[in-house]
């Protein structure tokens, strides 16, 4: 039995497949922690939005206290002592003082809140596009398997060009060049 000659094309064949393994190895790795990066983004922002709506709901309380206060000083028409009133007026003051620091704390919430989900968009679109290199580079391994196995160069050229999209979508995970 002669030993067949191995054709030079199939040491090509087996380094881009081992290239193409270990990137799709590295985007899904790269992927999966965009996508945790980008649930704990999205939790972090709801706590923000639920913090904000407590801050005005509470708000929303001291403003009925207050109105309830505006209104019984006009009801009233002057018939309160001026004791009375000084502490009508001093509670008063305390409740714009308190609604004042709910809306300052409100802006800061929301602003925390925003910048979460600025931070959840952009390792969204950065574990969407691992995950087109993944299906790409997938291909690609297959595609050169098959060609390994049947001896069809073509096949492997072909997996090449499905590679190369998912070395593209692969370097894009990082870069973000091509949104």
């Amino acid at each position: 039995m002669a030993d067949e000659k191995k054709e030079p094309w199939l040491n090509w064949l087996a380094l881009t497949t081992v290239i193409l393994a270990v990137c799709a190895t590295l985007s899904t790795f790269k992927g999966g922690s965009y996508s945790t990066r980008s649930v704990l983004s999205q939790t972090k922002a709801a706590n923000q939005w639920a913090y904000y709506q407590s801050k005005s709901i509470k708000g929303y309380l001291y403003e009925i206290q207050k109105e309830e206060l505006e209104l019984g000083q006009q009801a009233d028409g002057g018939r309160r002592t001026v004791a009375v009133r000084d502490q009508v007026e001093k509670r008063l003051a305390g409740y714009r003082e308190k609604l004042a620091r709910y809306e300052k704390e409100k802006a800061e919430i929301q602003a925390e809140a925003k910048r979460f989900e600025a931070v959840r968009d952009d390792a969204t679109v950065h574990s969407q596009t691992f995950g087109m290199a993944v299906i790409y580079l997938q291909v690609a391994i297959l595609l050169s398997s098959v060609a390994a196995l049947l001896k069809k160069k073509p096949l492997w050229l072909l997996g090449l060009v499905s590679g190369s999209i998912g070395i593209w979508y692969f370097a894009n995970g990082f870069l973000l060049f091509g949104r």
